[in-house]
């Protein structure tokens, strides 16, 4: 269930990082609601995997890496944003890094 909640909260997480991009620093205001919402949302689904059992170093790793990944290649795609071979080469660094502390966790 833990893995559940984090999924969940990471989709919410780049979901209402999506929205802030849209909202161009919350100055589009009909984008405020789902930042704000999403950021809150996204954080109480965390706090449920937390509870749930997961360590906190393995849930934030796994939040940070899939976050960053998929912020990255959603603003790509949608807004055009660059995504070089050394940003790339750096979310594989950070995903690495997060496979590594799971698997010395056991």
């Amino acid at each position: 269930m833990s893995y559940l909640y984090l999924t969940l909260a990471i989709t919410l997480e780049i979901s209402a990082t999506m929205a802030l991009r849209l909202s161009e620093g919350l100055r589009v205001k009909k984008w405020a609601l789902p930042v704000i919402a999403g950021y809150i949302a996204s954080f109480t689904l965390l706090s449920l995997s937390l509870h749930k059992g997961m360590p906190i170093g393995i849930a934030y790793g796994i939040w940070s890496a899939i976050g960053i990944a998929g912020t990255a290649l959603i603003a790509r795609a949608a807004f055009k944003e660059p995504l070089t071979r050394t940003m790339g080469a750096g979310i594989l660094l950070v995903i690495t890094g997060v496979l590594l502390v799971e698997l010395g966790s056991h």
